[in-house]
Formats: C-alpha cells, structure tokens, sequence
C-alpha cells in the first residue's frame, strides 16, 4: 500500500493473523465449507516455482517477490472469508499474484522512452550520459581506483581525480569544485561565505523551482539573512550599489529557471552588477542548467559570468552538460578552496561513480563533442522527419500521422523558449488517455503527451533511440490499449444487464420504491 508517497509491504503474518480470527468467529456448521474455499488458493512456494512468477526474481529478488505473492495470497483468502459465495479459483490466485508482481515491478528504474518532447525532463532522469562516456568509467566502477591516492607518491591525494580541474577548464575559472548537486552548491557557498551576515539579492530572484527548492529556505538554512534589493520587475545597478554596507557578505544572481518575466521588466547584466560593487564584495552565481557550449536563447554560459567577473558559479552537471548528478562550484582559488576545507562539503562531495563518469564527460565536452542533450535540441528537422517517417511506416495504416511540434530544452533552461521537431500524433480505437498509459506500461515504456484528443510522441527526444524500439512499444501499447477497451465494455454491459435483474423500479437504490426517503 501506499502512504504519503511511501510504499509499505505489511509483514505477511498480519494478514494471516486477521484470518485466524476470522476463521474462528465462523460457526463449525460453514467452517469446513469454508476450508474447502480456501484449499483452492495454492500454496506460497507453488507459486514461487511458476515461472512466470520466478521471472521476477532476477527484477525484484526472491524475498521481495515472495512477501508481494504471500500478500496477494492473503487478499484472497480475506475476500474469500468476507465473502461466502466468492467461488476462489487458483488461476485467478495465480493472476492476481502476476499483476500485483507488475505494478512493483514498474517502480524500478528501466530504460524509459521519452517522447515528451522536454530533453532535460527531471521526471526522467534529466540528460542521459553518452555510452562512450559510461564505457570509459567502466573499469574505474567495476575495480578499485585511486579516488583519494597519489600514485606516484603513494601518499594520499586530492578526492576526485582530474574532476575539478577539468571543471575549471569548462569554466574558465581557476578553480572548481565537485559536489552532490547544485543545491548542494549553493548551500555550500553562501554557508561558507554568509553565515551571519547578510546576503544581496533582487527581489525578482527569490524563486521556488521544481520539487520545492526555494531560494530564501536556502539562505535561512545558510544562516544568511536576505536582503532585497529593486522590485519584482525592476532591478538596477544603484539598487545593489546601496544595499552594500559593513554586513554585507555578497550578492547572489540567481538564474529564474523554470519561468520567464516579459514585459516591462530590467535587470543589469552580471558585469554591470560587479562594475556597482566594491571589489571586496563577492558575487555568487547560481546558474544553474550548465550551460557551457549551448546556444540557447536568453541562456548565458558558465563562462560568461566568469568572463564578467564574477566571483563563484554554480551549477549542474546533470542538465545541458550531460553528466552524472553533480553540482559544480566555479570561481575564485581562494574562496574554491575555503568551500573544499568546510566541514560541511563532506556531506556533499560525491563518491568514485560520480567523479569517474564526470571525468569522461568533462574531456568529452573540452574536446568539442556535445552530449546527448546537445544533440537533440542541435538536431536537423529533416532528420526528425525521416525518424518519424521509418516509425510511421511499420505501425498499421492511418494510426500515425506526422505534424509539427515545438520542443524544449526543460531543466530551467530557457523557460519559454522553443525549438521546431516533429511529432506522431497517434489516433486508436480506445481513448488517448487509455493509449497514454498503455504505452507506460509497455516492457520498454514510453512517455508521451496528449494533444488534441491524440498521443503526440516528438522525436526530439527519440532522436537517439533505435526506431525499432519505438515501434515495439507503440504497437504493443495500441494492441493493449484497444483489449482494455472491450475488457471495460464487457464489464459494462456485465454491470448493466446485472442492475436491470435488481428489485425496484426507480432510478434510486436497488429495491427502493419512488418516493422512499
């Protein structure tokens, strides 16, 4: 069961526990009636020797499958206590088990197909990391490597290996440093710079992002207190240039993410903002998406801030760079160096698989090749249209059809900015919303959009994947989909043909008359 977002597995003798008192509440007259019901329901390990259900070992493990069938066995003999004419038939047991062992087996992370048309979707892990980046970390994960030894002293060394200088060198910074997130990050800075002074910021800025990120929470956290500075829609450089006084520890810029304001609205570029300050006072970025090579409307690179000025930048290693989850803090030696020495970045410095798979996808980058994110939102709509095309032509005639789209970067990088792609729009018998969740649930799932009373799927998205697969899936789903749809329909006419054998005339409850209370 499910509470508040968390999955429960009961231990299986609550159930049983229920039955033996059930059981013994039953008059001696029924009890044997009622054990001969139950004898129906196979045993545990009977159906732990299924195949079909030792399938899941491998996906789940044995202990976990075996605690899901002994429950969904329990359902059953609860119902069939509670009810003495539900007739328990094994292969209805067997089902059951199946289906409860599916939707578990849902929950785990697979290989997924996006075709929403969003390429940093956080729903879906964000950008994935190329093969040739996660081939190159293979040895470093599946041995032992030197995460915190000098090889040719043999003393202990730095954590993260070529890592950080790599991050510099993207940057254009002289230095960087590695961390969990770009949360994590921020944290880090203003709690190493800010604690117990007061922090700069426009009042336009202090915005909440996806899963409840809030930039005040983060400087309360800090031990920072804000100061605002210009008006939702207005910010100027004599704004920040008045709020400097002796508390002062630094202004924070902070990328707006996932909106846009449009309008009569201003606000200073970094260099004007670091042009008003005194030079003591520094300037923390949190950029946020990782933009380093893109060239996304209205997006500024990492560099840019550094080549404006600014002190330290931070940002995300799981969005436009195409990396691991991982913050990055760039900027300054000195202050770089006070975050490293804080205790609080151990709690948030990352272990080998993170260094290593960022390691090759910082070379990657350095040596001009773009990441998968890149690539799809760079892609030719020519080459969408031929992808589509090929998919189009092995699904049954008249059930795709090719229209345009507008795709988006997502991960908080430019919020209401588009670029063209091409989509299927997918008609079927049953619903789109019953198409919708077919395709989720199919052995490779697919995620797509609703549009006009169809599934759209864009191919921006699907730009890297094998056609074959989409194919699979689509047409698996359409199938499903269209079985739902007569399975709900017989149940249906069950139901209706039922009620119209029930006593009474009126449309109120069964065996009312018209006009009983």
């Amino acid at each position: 069961m499910e509470v508040d977002g968390v999955w429960w597995l009961p231990r299986s003798s609550k159930p049983l526990a229920v039955l033996c008192a059930v059981v013994g509440s039953i008059p001696a007259s029924s009890a044997m009636e009622t054990n001969e019901r139950l004898s129906a329901i196979p045993q545990v390990e009977r159906l732990l020797a299924d195949p079909d259900v030792a399938a899941f070992f491998p996906l789940l493990s044995r202990p976990l499958a075996t605690r899901v069938v002994t429950l969904s066995l329990a359902a059953e003999r609860e119902r069939a206590l509670a009810d003495g004419d539900y007739a328990v038939d094994a292969s209805v047991c067997r089902a059951a088990a199946i289906r409860a062992l599916e939707v578990l087996d849902r929950k785990r992370l697979r290989k997924t197909l996006n075709g929403t048309g969003i390429v940093l979707n956080t729903n879906l892990g964000r950008s994935p990391v190329s093969e040739s980046a996660w081939i190159g970390a293979h040895d470093a994960n599946t041995g032992y490597a030197p995460l915190e030894l000098d090889l040719d002293s043999g003393k202990r060394g730095r954590r993260g290996g070529l890592c950080h200088d790599l991050a510099a060198m993207l940057a254009g910074a002289e230095a960087a440093l590695v961390v969990n997130n770009n949360a994590a990050g921020v944290l880090l800075a203003l709690t190493a710079i800010a604690k117990d002074k007061e922090v700069v910021i426009a009042r336009g800025e202090q915005v909440q992002i996806g899963g409840g990120f809030r930039v005040p929470d983060i400087l309360e956290l800090a031990g920072a207190r804000f100061v605002e500075v210009g008006t939702t829609n207005i910010v100027t450089e004599n704004d920040y240039r008045r709020a400097i006084h002796t508390e002062t520890s630094c202004v924070l810029l902070v990328h707006t993410s996932n909106f846009a304001l449009r309008g009569f609205s201003s606000k200073p570029g970094p260099a004007a903002v670091v042009a008003a300050l005194p030079a003591s006072i520094p300037v923390i970025v949190d950029q946020g998406s990782g933009c380093a090579f893109e060239r996304i409307p209205g997006e500024r690179q990492v560099g840019d801030y550094i080549d404006a000025g600014c002190t330290l930048v931070c940002f995300s290693a799981d969005k436009l760079l195409g990396g691991p989850q991982a913050g990055i803090v760039a900027g300054r030696a000195d202050l770089v160096a006070r975050l490293a020495r804080h205790p609080l970045y151990r709690a948030f410095r990352p272990g080998k698989m993170v260094y290593s798979l960022l390691e090759r996808v910082l070379v990657e980058r350095l040596n001009g090749e773009a990441g998968p994110a890149g690539r799809a939102i760079a892609m030719p709509v020519e080459e969408l249209k031929k992808t589509a095309r090929k998919i189009r032509s092995k699904l049954p005639k008249g059930v795709a059809t090719l229209v345009d789209t507008r795709a988006a970067s997502g991960g908080g990088s430019g919020p209401d900015e588009f670029f063209d792609s091409i989509g299927l729009s997918i008609t079927s018998p049953s619903s789109a919303a019953m198409l919708q969740a077919a395709l989720r649930k199919a052995p490779v799932p697919l995620v797509a959009m609703i549009r006009n009373g169809a599934v759209l799927v864009d191919m921006a998205t699907l730009a890297g994947e094998d056609p074959m697969d989409v194919v699979a899936t689509i047409s698996w789903a359409l199938e499903r989909s269209v079985s739902l749809r007569a399975s709900a329909e017989r149940y249906t006419e069950r139901n209706a043909e039922h009620h119209a054998e029930l006593p009474g005339d009126g449309p109120g409850p069964a065996g009312a008359t018209q006009g009983s209370a």
